[in-house]
């Protein structure tokens, strides 16, 4: 079939609302080394980087062997959460949006995510939305967003082109890295990062509602 078109999903703040799980394991990662928590707006402005990355942005003077502890310890306390609570949810209309798209005979579905490969399979598997990806690129293979690293290996995976393909994602480094791989670039208004990020996105939708029409003008272009 020669009109396979692609879409990326980046998770968090994406389709997931993972904020409380975030800004709880930060926490916990400053406090174990007795050091004042971030705001949470710079705690969210981090994510979609790779963990060490992020951390690094956060407490940029802390020696390495410090931020190493505070990955482990951050880890940690994320999967403590994610195993004695539910898993992050979905965003309202995240999973009619992804069912809708997987329907389609000519798409397919791929994940670009700062999460580990242990975080998300959980989550797709409590969600039971892994069916539905073809492709998952996860921070344990590559370089931290906003490297293309994640989505020229999703294209390399499913022999779409880049021009038909999309990124789609609610932070900056999403949107780099969709450019920086060649492919169109869907900001959504809803997650991480505030709407004045998102400006060098192709568009930018403020639900999944918006997403269908979104897509068509991209295809169609």
């Amino acid at each position: 079939m020669t009109d396979l078109r692609l879409v990326i999903f980046d998770v968090d703040g994406t389709l997931v609302d993972s904020q409380s799980h975030i800004a709880a394991a930060m926490a916990a990662a400053f406090e174990g080394e007795g050091l004042p928590v971030p705001p949470l707006a710079d705690i969210l402005g981090v994510v979609g980087l790779s963990l060490p990355v992020g951390l690094a942005q956060l407490a940029p003077d802390l020696p390495e062997p410090t931020r190493a502890r505070m990955v482990d310890r951050y880890r940690e306390r994320f999967f403590a959460l994610r195993v004695g609570n539910a898993a992050s949810p979905l965003y309202p209309g995240a999973r009619d949006a992804v069912e809708a798209l997987a329907a389609v005979e000519t798409n397919l579905l791929g994940i670009a995510t700062g999460k580990s490969r242990r975080g998300l399979d959980h989550l797709l598997e409590a969600h039971g939305l892994g069916h539905h990806f073809v492709t998952t690129q996860v921070s344990d293979n590559h370089p931290s967003k906003p490297h293309p690293a994640m989505v020229l290996a999703a294209l390399e995976e499913t022999g779409v082109a880049p021009d038909r393909a999309v990124m789609i994602g609610d932070t900056e480094f999403d949107i780099e890295m969709g450019r920086a791989a060649g492919v169109r670039t869907l900001g959504v208004s809803w997650g991480f990062h505030p709407r004045a990020r998102l400006a060098a996105a192709d568009a930018v939708i403020d639900g999944f509602d918006a997403l269908p029409a979104a897509l068509a003008r991209f295809w169609d272009r």
